[in-house]
């Protein structure tokens, strides 16, 4: 099965808005592997990898974020595939 990797940063209302645990609850109905985490500067980043149409909708989720966020801009690029198995939340 083919296996692709983003990394995602959002910006906008993105911290303290339970974004990480929704992210979370996300990537598990996606079936999606990787991490997510608040940045020092308010935005929030992501590594994201699994089948290319999960990831894509993992993506797509991250542009709406919880209905406590207000998404102003996400910044997508290719990543590696590290092969992870889940999804956490770091820092």
């Amino acid at each position: 099965m083919e296996r692709v990797g983003v990394d995602v940063r959002v910006t906008g209302r993105v911290q303290g808005v339970a974004f990480r645990w929704y992210a979370e609850q996300q990537a598990a109905q996606l079936g999606v592997a990787g991490w997510v985490r608040n940045d020092p500067d308010g935005s929030v980043a992501a590594h994201v990898e699994g089948p290319p149409d999960a990831v894509d909708a993992m993506v797509a989720w991250c542009r709406r974020g919880p209905s406590s966020a207000r998404v102003e801009h996400v910044a997508v690029r290719d990543g590696r595939v590290t092969g992870a198995r889940g999804f956490e939340t770091r820092g």
